[in-house]
């Protein structure tokens, strides 16, 4: 690392960002902890996952503010469609990122992470939930798509691949709801069709 880092002048600040958010993720989740407020899980995205874009970034030489701006949309919205695609497999492993005052909006009211997040129903109330913090990964993604046309080459129809397969992940967790909580979707061959002629359209 120290190698690359030289090599290729990477900002160590990135690097240390992510770290922090590793350290975090670990702490709450061996604490049971959940996160209090959509701001709080926002502020680990910016370092768990704005750091990855922003470093690729770097290797392709786009250091304007614009991209840098759209690039942490994107990387915020593919953050949190993971944490939406992973219900069923995260919250069994006491990992709790759905916030709970948004939780509370739905009148679902989360005390006890660790009890109540593992008996949550697949009701009304889960899935206008899901379906807020889905729309909200949306509008990330929607805000930072124009990086595409500022990424050079193969780079750029890469990152509508990856942009256009979570936003296909975000319309099967539309279609599922609540069943989210013990069904994980996921993308297959049978999207490809769907996901090339979306990247086609940007």
């Amino acid at each position: 690392l120290h190698q690359a880092i030289r090599d290729f002048a990477l900002p160590v600040g990135l690097l240390e960002d992510l770290l922090s958010a590793f350290e975090q993720d670990v702490h709450k989740t061996r604490d049971g902890n959940g996160y209090a407020t959509r701001a709080e899980l926002l502020d680990y995205c910016r370092r768990s996952a704005n750091p990855v874009g922003r470093l690729l970034l770097h290797l392709y030489g786009v250091t304007d503010a614009p991209s840098l701006a759209q690039s942490d949309d994107i990387c915020t919205a593919l953050q949190l469609i993971n944490f939406w695609q992973d219900l069923s497999v995260d919250i069994p492993r006491g990992r709790y990122y759905l916030p709970l005052a948004e939780c509370a909006v739905h009148g679902i009211v989360i005390s006890d992470p660790a009890r109540q997040f593992a008996t949550l129903k697949s009701d009304e109330k889960a899935t206008n939930l899901i379906a807020a913090c889905a729309h909200q990964a949306s509008a990330s993604m929607q805000k930072g798509l124009k990086l595409v046309h500022r990424i050079p080459g193969r780079a750029g129809w890469e990152l509508r691949a990856v942009t256009q397969g979570a936003t296909r992940v975000l319309d099967k967790i539309d279609a599922l709801g609540a069943a989210v909580l013990h069904q994980r979707p996921t993308v297959g061959k049978a999207d490809a069709p769907r996901i090339l002629w979306r990247m086609l359209r940007m």
